[in-house]
């Protein structure tokens, strides 16, 4: 197979998923012999309006039809024009975000690295506080900022210039983990050099779908004002919708200094990130942080559009609003059924925590043998995660869920002796 031949084995998910596609719409893959998959996994988050969505395909072939821009470097143009208005007057102005956008490099690790670069310029510190679990990509900046070992295992270097601490209920539910940061801000013999800013998931995707409680952040954002800590969120896999509000914050009623988007930012899967960050800190010099793939027009086509017709009213936030109750109701019953296991996320990035990463990942494979494609997330990959496209329908997620279901059945049935063993 070419694939074999040619292709790194630095690969991942073809590895669980040893299929030929050829083509997809909506919540559903097809591979070389016809044969359709359900999909719980939306391009890890990139494909949130689903694959070749009817109305922004439209738009992008009717852009590329006639001749529009393609690459623009940060040249201005009108796709880029409409984006900007759009994104102001539909998300930025109703929060009361007086926040400008730098376009980066395509990915989100690029806004990533871009948000710590100017926190660090901004401030005069170099220290960055991350926190355990986190997931903020894998060039040597973010993945500093990443907890996960087996990442960090890849750089070849040492990673420095982060403090790691605890997430929200890392140390337990009854533990503020705020208490020990607070104490370490104060106490000149820490050993904690005064950070430039903190960097935080409202819901860590690859970290295990943890969530921070509004109460946390909105104490962490407090902590930050108090002591001249830039507060950035990377919002790039709970953003866009994901969690059933535009930003993940936004029940919580609190401002980032810095935001980082991408993922389902172009809506179509096209390579979009941006850097959100408060108008008093844009400090940068013409050019002092660039890159050449910052003029995505395709992507602008696609994003202004998505934004047109899923966040200029409540109703596709209520329709997440359902899916996600919807998924909370089946996954509770699932760890209902079955000894060790319990529910993890938020909205539509909700998943089911196993005993060990051994079992999470017997599950995926009896859900992949029944066309549905669904990855794992956390330390040990042992929590399945439902990541489906947010357009998914009533009907099509019931479908996945009896899938996922059926699947814990037949392990458990299969597997009694070795679970108790387990337990």
């Amino acid at each position: 197979m070419i694939f074999k031949q040619y292709e790194s084995e630095v690969k991942s998910y073809s590895r669980s998923f040893p299929v030929v596609f050829t083509q997809a719409k909506g919540a559903h893959l097809f591979d070389e012999k016809g044969q359709q998959y359900l999909d719980f996994l939306a391009g890890a988050g990139s494909l949130n309006y689903g694959h070749n969505n009817p109305e922004l395909k439209e738009a992008l072939v009717d852009y590329i039809q006639s001749d529009g821009i393609t690459h623009g470097l940060d040249m201005h143009t009108e796709a880029k024009a409409a984006f900007l208005s759009t994104f102001a007057e539909l998300i930025l102005k109703p929060r009361g975000l007086d926040h400008v956008v730098q376009f980066t490099g395509p990915t989100g690790a690029n806004a990533v690295e871009a948000a710590m670069k100017l926190a660090r310029k901004v401030t005069g510190r170099h220290n960055i506080v991350s926190f355990t679990n986190g997931f903020h990509g894998v060039t040597l900046g973010a993945l500093a900022a990443t907890g996960n070992s087996h990442h960090r295992g890849g750089a070849g270097q040492a990673l420095s210039g982060v403090t790691r601490l605890p997430y929200d209920g890392y140390l337990g539910k009854d533990f503020n983990t705020l208490t020990l940061f607070k104490k370490m801000l104060t106490d000149k013999s820490s050993g904690l050099d005064a950070p430039a800013a903190v960097i935080v998931e409202i819901v860590q995707g690859e970290g295990g779908l943890n969530t921070a409680t509004g109460k946390w952040l909105q104490e962490l954002s407090l902590l930050c004002k108090a002591h001249g800590i830039l507060f950035i969120a990377d919002d790039i896999q709970a953003g866009c919708g994901r969690t059933g509000t535009f930003f993940s914050f936004d029940p919580f009623e609190i401002k980032p200094d810095i935001i980082t988007l991408s993922k389902s930012l172009s809506g179509f899967g096209l390579p979009f990130a941006i850097t959100l960050f408060d108008r008093k800190l844009d400090i940068w010099k013409p050019g002092e942080h660039n890159g050449t793939f910052r003029g995505n027009n395709h992507a602008f086509i696609t994003a202004t559009k998505a934004l047109k017709t899923y966040w200029a009213d409540e109703k596709f936030s209520s329709h997440i609003h359902a899916r996600s109750e919807q998924l909370k109701h089946k996954l509770n019953k699932i760890c209902d059924q079955h000894p060790k296991l319990f529910r993890k996320g938020r909205g539509l990035m909700q998943g089911v925590s196993c005993p060990n990463g051994d079992i999470a990942d017997a599950i995926t494979s009896l859900c992949f043998e029944s066309k549905l494609i669904i990855e794992t997330s956390g330390p040990e990959g042992e929590v399945v995660k439902c990541f489906p496209p947010l357009t998914i329908t009533e009907e099509e997620l019931d479908q996945g869920l009896a899938i996922l279901n059926d699947a814990f059945s037949e392990y458990y049935a299969n597997n009694e002796v070795k679970l108790k063993a387990v337990s």
